[in-house]
């Protein structure tokens, strides 16, 4: 079986009141359209299209470095919204003659899981009928369509919401609006739909009503998981789906082996990779590519992002981007690493401490209240509180280099370009202009050598 896809996100989403198109809305950090194209490579499409109407200049932005399914994946635009038959028909060009089973879905549905659009096309060949619908058994109609079917129990029809009857609107058989569809009769019969309903649009459903005319086999995969069918067309529903895309994550996550103190206060993207024997404290955001190693301790109320954390590391009420900590590291209350920050193993940074484009060396203890940019940082330097690095000079930020097992006192202004040698030292309020020989004593503003010091001193 050749398997194709069609995900449809044309539509306005005039419900969301929003500039940004619908389906590029951020469900736990990523646009949803993302996870209904995860959705369908997965169940090994050989060609997806994407049918993109309202905003499809930001959509295509969006995909213009949409790496992961280069080779398969393409923008088709339905200039003028006709109703999701029309839409479908948009990807007729790209499609026909290539693949003899299409798959219809939406990139509003987020939460819509691999797994059933698997069952769905595993029952469609099966069973090798023409269409292979996907329904619900729901009380909250959500507004979607009945399913309508006959004593033996075969689909007959759907009936939308806004047009059944009292007796229809009792069903609780609902119309998720994915199918699978014999891909030569599809092509051949959207030509044949007529323009229905208050819209005058063209519907896909109306293929189901096609079908039974001509006593075409027509098959369901019946969910009774209603949170899995949540279309997103309001700022609620976004809401929604965000909580239980969250759950899932923060699920699979506890089930690998980490502990989340409060998984509803804490919030992990599905890029997130966390090591065993982990905890996470409340009120921690984990995003990005975000690597975590093994016996850590997060949070709480720390934000990470993009960032490779080694084992053993603590991280007390913090602010990370782009950094890395290697093994054993403790950092905070109210740290902050900032775009290139490395601390080596064995690393203490204390509360209300910054730390960007940075190496900080091995062992090395940087007191509170600091700032530390542009740094080349040795082995089991003692950074004294409220020292700062003046990296900027107003045109370009400059480099400091410090030596192994140097020791910066407290409230030391480091004028970049500068270099402090190995086993240096610098008195409290020191504002250092020039560079400090190893085993030397600068101290006052502008700091001068005052002596070298004794081994060990």
């Amino acid at each position: 079986m050749k398997l194709a896809a069609v995900i449809l996100a044309a539509g306005q989403g005039t419900r969301m009141k929003s500039k940004l198109p619908k389906v590029l809305h951020p469900v736990v950090g990523k646009p949803m359209v993302y996870y209904a194209l995860d959705a369908v490579s997965a169940i090994g499409v050989e060609q997806i299209a994407l049918v993109i109407g309202h905003g499809a200049d930001q959509v295509r932005s969006v995909f213009s470095n949409f790496q992961p399914l280069t080779s398969n994946f393409q923008l088709v635009e339905q200039t003028e919204q006709r109703g999701t038959g029309h839409a479908v028909l948009q990807a007729r060009d790209l499609l026909q003659n290539k693949a003899n089973t299409i798959v219809v879905t939406y990139a509003d549905m987020p939460l819509l899981k691999t797994e059933t659009l698997a069952k769905l096309v595993a029952l469609h060949a099966s069973s090798r009928s023409t269409i292979t619908m996907l329904t619900v058994m729901s009380d909250d109609t959500m507004a979607f369509g009945r399913i309508l079917r006959d004593a033996s129990q075969r689909v007959v029809g759907i009936v939308e919401e806004s047009e059944a009857t009292p007796e229809q609107l009792a069903i609780n058989e609902l119309n998720c609006g994915v199918y699978c569809f014999d891909a030569a009769w599809m092509w051949a019969h959207l030509t044949e739909l007529k323009p229905t309903g208050k819209k005058n649009e063209y519907y896909l459903t109306d293929l189901v009503a096609l079908a039974v005319a001509e006593h075409c086999q027509i098959e369901a995969v019946v969910s009774k998981d209603v949170g899995e069918m949540i279309g997103v067309n309001t700022r609620v529903q976004l809401a929604q789906a965000e909580r239980v895309m969250r759950e899932r994550i923060n699920t699979t996550v506890m089930l690998a082996g980490v502990t989340l103190i409060d998984p509803g206060t804490t919030y992990i993207e599905a890029t997130v990779e966390i090591g065993a024997d982990t905890i996470i404290e409340p009120n921690t955001h984990l995003r990005g590519t975000t690597r975590i190693g093994e016996n850590c301790r997060i949070g709480p109320n720390t934000i990470i992002r993009n960032s490779t954390i080694g084992d053993n590391c603590t991280i007390l009420s913090s602010d990370l981007s782009d950094a890395m900590l290697e093994e054993n590291v403790r950092i905070g209350p109210s740290a902050r690493l900032r775009s290139g920050a490395h601390l080596a193993r064995n690393v203490y940074m204390g509360n209300y401490g910054e730390v960007k484009n940075s190496y900080i060396g091995e062992g090395s203890l940087i007191g509170h209240f600091s700032y530390i940019g542009d740094t080349q940082m040795g082995k089991r330097v003692n950074i004294g509180a409220g020292t700062i690095t003046c990296n900027f000079d107003g045109k370009q930020k400059n480099r400091t280099v410090i030596g192994d097992d140097a020791f910066i006192g407290s409230d030391t202004m480091l004028v970049a370009p500068v270099t402090i040698g190995a086993r240096a030292r610098t008195g409290a309020g020191a504002v250092v202009n020039k560079d400090v020989p190893a085993d030397a004593l600068a101290v006052g503003s502008p700091a001068r050598v005052i002596r070298k010091l004794a081994n060990g001193e």
